[in-house]
């Protein structure tokens, strides 16, 4: 009898009872909790979207997993995935049930039993804080503040509650580190609104809190302000505009404070408007991207926490810094939550990546007398890549990159050019410009801090996604951080990156979703994407040598002399080698390696490629017969391709691997059953073949336009290939070839009919080979 009982019949039957009988409310149980949305796959399609069966919740804290299985299965079966779903949230107790039989594990100790109920909410509550702390219940207990129909996303709750624990447990110095993309603004605005809620500050007197938001480029500090729009009236920008206003004097007439380190920091003609708050003023100070604080503001940097020492200091970070002036681990201790940038793409919070390798004729350079100096001399037997546009600048090569970026993009994909320096930056526009064939005058723009705040205002416009200009940008250094652009198609990359920080960000400014943008692409005319295979792009970071960190009391590296006036932005100062080819010299691209990307965020050549989807296979399905059942189908073929999206390899590298291995003609089925099972090579025009030489099939229809109707299927199987034979293209093709659904039931007799035939078609075809 207990094998006629379905899961969801032992959920409500079973397994929902006994949560009522240790009181367990319905405000307290999330059923079929989705938590992640599914990585994104070519053709604005999804990849398979995680969920829990029951998730329990408590004082607005996530407390527990409970995985089902119907009744008569074993209760554990699903254990093993719900642990790794409880790793992924931060859940320490997970339940494996089938309704009658109960076993609870718990990650913290590694162990599992069975017991006989469910526990209550407040045992399992006081079973994961232990001692009371009110603050901590306190600040768990209020809600977010949220606009619209959008939640947070799971690991934005994880990050805030984290940091709400820390500060109940008196920890002064907090980091959190989290993908670039991944909404740490979000999460900084209900941290605070937490605070401000709950009254919470050091001193415990009945007020709000004091809350400084640090950051070391207005557009970030912005950026935030507009976030904490739901508390405009408490928020206030320090700057000299807003000092000189009050006669010189600094605001504090406000809860929520925003600078940018060079404003508030002494300068040669300032003191430093920081020194004008006591010490003790501020509760919080965020320090929002904390790891470039130091990159030429190491003093100011340093001081200005130094200054608010009392304060709890929670810094922010997408990549924390560990080999340059300031360790940022060394001041603020290991990170309380990591998000790295494979998981948010894994779980379709962000969007992937494909990159491209550009080679040209003149990646180096040798001098020869057929060449014309234009300015400086030559002092180098050799120049490499990373001496263009630095050392010596080549216009012609300039102009080359500037041709290939335009023929390598979509004519209004936005797009962002990182360039060595401003003049490069200059020199880019004006190339591209030159080529375009859009006319309108601010397609390609330099946005450089030079620009001001025009070249501010041209940023916005390309920020904004209802406007198609400008579509590219050419920069150094400014755009590295805190470009918010979510419909950015391209990254273009023609100078050498410096450290894994700085390409980490970079390649940050096209990980954005954006609807209708299943990937990104990188193309790399200096092999910086070779970063790509260092252990540190999405590596673990190495353990403190020295103490646990968090005391904020070492001290940092000594600072390196600032290179330059305005932070992140080079100048070149001494006199560049400009050589003048000569007319003879043809320059050309030589080669562009396309790089497929695995499940790890690892450019793979086409080989590796193969190699890796060789070895996933075997798992996908048993054999021949196994596959051509499951392709035959159009409702489990995509699901076959969503679980190969789900291991990397999506659509068009499938096509991509067909047009490598065989011929655009054939079939993905072909390429999959050739490669796992050394099947003969077939096109989609044999396969036709095979079913219109079986005359059978269409005798069925007695109805001349339903075998007319079949065959156009066929046809348009032929020339465009499987994406013809989806579920949802039967009503297009109906359109295309029958009219309205009412004629195609007098074709079939009936849509039923008609359905059976598109699937039996599909039959005929892949029974050939």
């Amino acid at each position: 009898m207990t094998k006629h009982i379905s899961e969801s019949d032992t959920r409500a039957n079973f397994i929902d009872p006994k949560l009522v009988d240790s009181h367990w409310e319905s405000i307290h149980i999330v059923r079929e909790y989705y938590f992640t949305d599914g990585r994104k796959l070519l053709g604005n399609k999804r990849g398979k979207r995680l969920f829990l069966d029951y998730l329990l919740k408590y004082n607005n804290t996530n407390l527990a997993i409970i995985e089902a299985k119907k009744l008569g299965d074993h209760p554990t079966k699903g254990l093993q995935q719900a642990l790794e779903y409880a790793e992924k949230l931060k859940i320490n107790f997970v339940y494996a049930t089938n309704g009658k039989q109960i076993y609870e594990f718990d990650r913290r100790t590694g162990k599992g039993d069975y017991i006989n109920n469910f526990p209550t909410p407040q045992d399992l509550y006081d079973r994961l804080y232990g001692k009371k702390n009110a603050l901590k219940e306190q600040l768990l207990k209020i809600p977010f503040l949220l606009t619209g129909n959008f939640g947070p996303r799971y690991y934005q709750e994880i990050a805030v509650n984290k940091v709400m624990e820390s500060i109940a447990d008196e920890q002064d110095r907090i980091l959190l580190t989290l993908a670039t993309g991944t909404g740490k603004t979000f999460i900084s605005f209900q941290i605070v609104h937490k605070l401000l809620q709950a009254k919470w500050n050091l001193d415990g007197n009945d007020r709000r809190p004091r809350v400084l938001f640090l950051a070391d480029r207005n557009v970030l500090a912005d950026q935030a302000i507009n976030t904490f729009n739901p508390y405009e009236k408490d928020v206030i920008k320090i700057d000299g505009e807003e000092v000189r206003k009050r006669n010189g004097v600094v605001p504090t007439n406000a809860y929520i404070f925003f600078a940018i380190y060079q404003a508030i920091a002494e300068r040669e003609d300032i003191g430093g408007y920081y020194k004008e708050y006591p010490s003790d003023f501020f509760d919080l100070i965020v320090i929002d991207e904390c790891h470039r604080g130091s990159a030429n503001e190491e003093g100011s940097w340093r001081a200005i926490l130094d200054h608010f020492k009392p304060a709890i200091h929670l810094g922010l970070t997408a990549t924390p810094k560990r080999d340059d002036n300031v360790d940022t681990y060394k001041y603020f201790g290991k990170p309380i939550y990591e998000y790295s940038l494979k998981e948010g793409i894994q779980d379709g919070f962000l969007t992937p990546y494909k990159v491209k390798r550009v080679t040209t004729n003149i990646d180096e350079y040798i001098h020869t007398n057929d060449s014309k100096i234009i300015q400086g001399e030559v002092t180098k037997d050799r120049y490499e890549l990373k001496d263009f546009n630095t050392s010596i600048t080549v216009k012609q090569r300039i102009e080359l990159v500037a041709q290939t970026i335009l023929q390598q993009i979509g004519k209004m994909d936005k797009t962002i050019v990182f360039c060595a320096n401003q003049d490069h930056a200059l020199d880019l526009r004006d190339y591209i410009n030159k080529h375009k064939t859009v006319s309108d005058i601010n397609y390609c723009v330099r946005v450089t801090s030079d620009e001001g705040k025009h070249g501010r205002e041209l940023l916005e416009a390309f920020q904004d996604n209802d406007k198609d200009i400008p579509v590219i940008l050419t920069s150094s250094k400014m755009l590295t951080t805190g470009v918010d652009a979510r419909n950015v198609r391209n990254i273009v990359l023609t100078a050498p990156i410096g450290s894994m920080v700085e390409f980490k960000q970079i390649i940050g400014r096209g990980t954005r979703v954006f609807d209708g943008k299943d990937f990104f692409t990188i193309i790399d005319f200096v092999g910086a994407t070779n970063l790509f295979y260092d252990a540190d792009w999405d590596g673990e970071p190495e353990d403190l040598v020295e103490g646990e960190g968090g005391e904020g009391e070492q001290t940092p590296k000594p600072p390196r002399k600032p290179k330059v006036k305005e932070p992140g932005e080079p100048y070149e100062r001494k006199e560049k080698l400009i050589i003048e080819l000569s007319n003879g010299r043809q320059l050309k691209v030589t080669d562009i390696d396309t790089r497929y990307i695995d499940e790890n965020g690892k450019p793979l050549t086409s080989r590796e490629f193969l190699e890796k989807l060789i070895g996933e296979l075997p798992a996908v399905y048993k054999d021949e017969s196994h596959l051509r059942k499951i392709w035959s189908n159009p409702d489990t073929r995509a699901d076959l391709l969503i679980q190969l999206g789900d291991l990397g390899f999506d659509n068009e590298q499938l096509n991509d691997l067909r047009n490598m291995i065989a011929t655009p003609e054939c079939d993905i089925f072909d390429v999959l059953s050739h490669i796992s099972f050394n099947s003969n090579l077939m096109t989609r025009k044999q396969r036709v073949k095979f079913v219109k030489d079986e005359p059978e099939f269409f005798e069925v229809y007695k109805n001349l336009e339903a075998r007319e109707f079949l065959e156009f299927i066929l046809k348009h199987y032929e020339d465009y290939g499987i994406e013809e034979l989806q579920r949802d293209k039967l009503g297009d093709l109906v359109k295309l070839k029958l009219g309205t659904s009412k004629d195609a039931k007098t074709a079939f007799g009936d849509m039923k009919t008609l359905l059976g035939a598109y699937y039996k078609l599909q039959e005929n075809i892949y029974r050939a080979g």
